[in-house]
């Protein structure tokens, strides 16, 4: 009863909220998607990090840990480079735009028939493909958190659910990890399809009524929640193995010494030809995907700040929430859960599906096992929360790309002729919702493990990230160079996957990052800048940094000027990834002093804190 009147409360604020804020929200598509554009930089950075603190997120950390150890999560906490050049270097500009989505930025920054046709397929890829398949993946680990809880074949009369069962069984619609051959794969499906339906109908409630406004609120309290829920999981856990020394000896104990050793580490433990793919692919990873430069629903909270000085506080306050913070949460759950939960013949690297399957449920399993009632609540509210934060951002954000860059722009002004009105195009919003529902419990059917789905997504996106960031500080970019960017990814992505099934997922990536960047050089200089008058007035309303020294020079401006901002943006991006990855591998590291030495970890903290006067100094100049 307790577990459920923390569920209910968190329920109750969230509905609230999106009906306190639903005249606003229908105001118009500046409102409802960004807020009027009105957002502080700490409320967009927490609201980022809330919607990336999705609930699939522990599950996938502990498949990472348990088959690749710690130095595997350099895979997840490289991406700070990205998200702290979002805010240094991209979010001033992305502000600047004044657009509604990243798609509607295709026809500022190029020309013609081909800048409206590339607008239409980002709308599709971004906004229908890579939206819902992420969605897909969020509503995996809501199946597998709620599933030892919501129990509705007990609670339901037979009448009502066997139907429902029936229904799975005869199309054959698993949405559990059993096979589909266990007697219970169809009560579960059924079990999981309504406890989905739950969440999503509460959620695109309070984010359909509300929009952004009421995104950004729930996302704070949301956030709020999963850090304190996740802080006494970690407790439970702790107490559980008897505190961080008893939990290297039992790993020592469990697994010997070289292998703990393996386990803990925060760097390679050698460098064989199967490590050096790994670090390349971590050096190429944070640039080599589709949000390179922020865009998709990172771009939305950017674009609904004030100031440009509230665009670089939101990516840094995403960035240390993000990779710091939940991060230091993380590593003793996922550690302690390997010494609760042990592994026989462990052998990290060679990892099966099923193995992964398993180990990413072992999260939810010792919230079952290991919580008493109370905290259970609490904990189930939080990932409850995590769920949330990151339905409701991708319900706006894919419905802001159907509404804005389909129905406004070719629906009703190519197709219907005429101007389509506020009123109607916040309830074509809302409406969208349930198609991107749709598609992606279509997607969700289809996939097995949030690892195998998150690494395909890793893949398609690689192919943009390059010309996504080239766009910005590099004049020569043009409509083809994206187009070959978006027809690289969507032909080489399914080459590598079934001509070479057997690469390993590293190498797929290298080789995607440098055929789609291969392509784009080549086109690029095959084929002529955009306009001039395009380019200027680019320019005029944006400011970019970087190459522009030709078009600068029409508005009486140093052709340097704009390569001395790139440049003090981008030290201050270098300068602060380098003080927060200090700061983890450092506090981390004291974590396990058990095993690892304590003076090299101060040394690694003290290297983060001298290190913040300088990237403040750079990355706070009004100037950049």
């Amino acid at each position: 009863m307790i577990d459920l009147l923390i569920v209910s409360a968190f329920v109750i604020y969230s509905v609230v909220t999106g009906l306190r804020l639903r005249k606003k929200a229908s105001e118009g598509l500046d409102s409802y998607f960004l807020a009027g554009r009105s957002l502080k930089g700490w409320r967009s950075g927490v609201s980022m990090a809330a919607t990336q603190y999705a609930a699939d997120t522990p599950l996938l950390v502990c498949g990472l840990v348990a088959t690749a150890g710690i130095f595997s999560l350099w895979r997840l906490w490289i991406y700070a480079l990205a998200f702290l050049m979002m805010g240094f270097v991209f979010g001033p500009m992305w502000r600047r735009t004044g657009v509604l989505t990243d798609a509607e930025f295709t026809e500022l920054r190029y020309s013609g028939k081909a800048a409206q046709i590339l607008r239409a397929l980002k709308a599709i890829h971004l906004g229908t493909f890579v939206n819902c398949t992420v969605l897909a993946m969020v509503l995996i680990a809501a199946a597998r958190i709620t599933e030892p809880f919501l129990l509705w074949n007990d609670w339901l009369p037979s009448s009502l659910f066997r139907p429902l069962a029936d229904f799975f069984q005869s199309f054959q619609w698993s949405l559990t990890s059993l096979p589909n051959s266990h007697p219970e794969v169809w009560i579960r499906s059924a079990n999981n399809f309504i406890s989905i339906l739950c969440i999503v109908s509460f959620t695109a409630l309070y984010s359909m009524t509300g929009g952004l406004r009421s995104v950004v609120s729930t996302d704070i309290v949301q956030f709020s929640i999963a850090m304190i829920a996740t802080l006494l999981y970690a407790g439970i856990i702790l107490f559980e193995v008897g505190g961080f020394g008893a939990l290297g000896d039992k790993l020592i104990h469990l697994y010997g010494v070289s292998k703990t050793q393996e386990i803990l580490s925060f760097g390679p433990q050698d460098f064989s030809s199967v490590t050096l793919v790994v670090l390349s692919v971590i050096g190429v990873q944070w640039f080599a995907q589709v949000n390179s430069d922020g865009t998709g629903y990172l771009a939305q909270r950017i674009m609904a700040c004030q100031t440009d000085r509230d665009t670089r506080i939101a990516g840094l306050t995403f960035t240390a929430a993000q990779v710091l913070l939940r991060s230091l949460l993380w590593l003793p759950i996922v550690v302690g859960l390997l010494v609760i939960y042990p592994i026989a013949n462990f052998s990290m690297g060679a990892a099966s599906e099923s193995f992964r399957v398993a180990r990413e449920e072992s999260f939810v399993l010792g919230i079952s096992d290991l919580m008493p009632v109370g905290a259970r609540g609490l904990m189930l509210t939080g990932m409850l929360a995590a769920l949330a934060s990151t339905l409701d951002t991708h319900f706006n954000w894919g419905a802001s790309y159907w509404t804005n860059d389909l129905y406004k722009r070719f629906i009703a002004k190519s197709l219907f002729k005429r101007e389509a009105h506020s009123r109607e195009l916040v309830w074509i919003a809302r409406l969208s919702n349930i198609g991107i529902l749709v598609i992606a419990l279509g997607i969700m059917s289809q996939l097995s493990s949030i690892q195998t789905a998150w690494h395909i997504t890793l893949l398609f996106g690689s192919g943009l990230g390059v010309v996504l960031i080239l766009r910005w500080v590099w004049h020569r970019i043009n409509i083809w160079s994206e187009i070959a960017a978006v027809g690289s990814s969507i032909i080489l992505a399914p080459f590598l996957l079934f001509v070479f099934p057997e690469m390993k997922e590293g190498a797929r990536l290298l080789w995607m990052t440098l055929g789609s960047t291969l392509i784009v050089l080549a086109v690029t200089f095959c084929t002529d800048p955009e306009p001039k008058e395009v380019l200027k007035e680019f320019y005029r309303r944006v400011r970019p940094c970087g190459f522009w020294g030709e078009t600068a020079a029409f508005f009486e401006v140093s052709a340097q000027e704009p390569v001395k901002r790139f440049n003090k943006s981008f030290l201050a991006t270098i300068l602060c990834a380098l003080s927060i990855f200090s700061l983890l591998v450092g506090l981390g590291r004291l974590m396990f002093f058990g095993i690892l030495n304590p003076w090299i970890s101060l040394v690694w903290v003290s290297a983060g804190l001298l290190l913040i006067p300088h990237w403040w100094k750079r990355g706070f100049n009004e100037s950049n």
